[in-house]
């Protein structure tokens, strides 16, 4: 019994250790970014080109994830709503859960699905292929070249993802609510600027960016911490993605007490 107790509590403390020694390597590269976003003047090149590989060719993937969100939304408010409160609410409802929970968290899981794994891969083959320590060779920092075109790209642009979310998936309701379940235009739409807040708008768009800068530096840190070939940089990927969600979520319910 005490043997096993130790065990446990050595596998504990081992693992704290590790924790924290990783938390310290990401806490490092995140302070070589700050210390290094300057550079993006100068890179302007890789920050557009990764601005259009990471935002805008995401954008149907959004699109789509938007459009039956905001539909099963509608369908479901409809079911939850009825008998209970006038339909006039299912809009202003779906409205609320689209702009502040439901389109920037989906649209970010989706993109830490896409994006932060894709991230990983990549910079995890240049690992293993040893690119990267050729470019340290050249006195080229990895950092500043690989990593902050992504970082500041996949920040700016998610906003743009989940506003263009929102709005689909707003669009994708109204259909539902509209052309299937009968409502009138004007009940949909009747009551949403009654209940419209700036506020909330910005809420939803300032989590999406913590979203993005979460997604696009953990992409980055597993891809350069992959080892082990091939078979390392699809463990990077899983593993880009899996703390890529987590952290969404976690961060989700920070900024919620915060905001709100």
């Amino acid at each position: 019994m005490a043997n096993s107790t130790h065990n446990l509590a050595g596998k504990v403390g081992r693992r704290t250790l590790e924790f924290m020694s990783e938390l310290g390597r990401f806490t490092k590269l995140v302070g070589r970014v700050i210390s290094e976003i300057g550079g993006i003047f100068q890179d302007r090149g890789l920050f557009i080109q990764e601005c259009v590989t990471l935002g805008v060719d995401s954008l149907p993937l959004v699109l789509i994830v938007g459009l039956f969100t905001g539909a099963v939304s509608g369908w479901q408010g409809h079911y939850q709503m009825e008998g209970y409160l006038p339909f006039e609410f299912i809009g202003p409802g779906t409205f609320k859960a689209v702009l502040l929970e439901l389109g920037p968290v989906l649209t970010a899981l989706i993109i830490a699905g896409r994006v932060s794994a894709s991230i990983a891969a990549e910079l995890g083959t240049m690992k293993v292929t040893e690119q990267i320590d050729a470019l340290e060779t050249m006195a080229i920092s990895s950092v500043r070249y690989l990593a902050v075109p992504r970082v500041a790209a996949m920040t700016v642009m998610m906003p743009v993802l989940t506003a263009q979310a929102i709005f689909v998936a707003m669009l994708g309701a109204s259909f539902v609510c509209i052309v299937l379940l009968g409502m009138t235009s004007n009940q949909f739409w009747g009551l949403i600027p009654n209940f419209f807040k700036l506020y909330d708008v910005f809420a939803g768009l300032f989590k999406s960016l913590f979203f993005g800068l979460a997604a696009s530096l953990l992409g980055c840190y597993i891809g350069f911490r992959t080892e082990g070939g091939a078979e390392g940089v699809g463990m990077a990927t899983i593993t880009a993605f899996v703390w890529s969600c987590l952290a969404i979520l976690v961060i989700d319910f920070l900024l919620a007490l915060m905001l709100f």
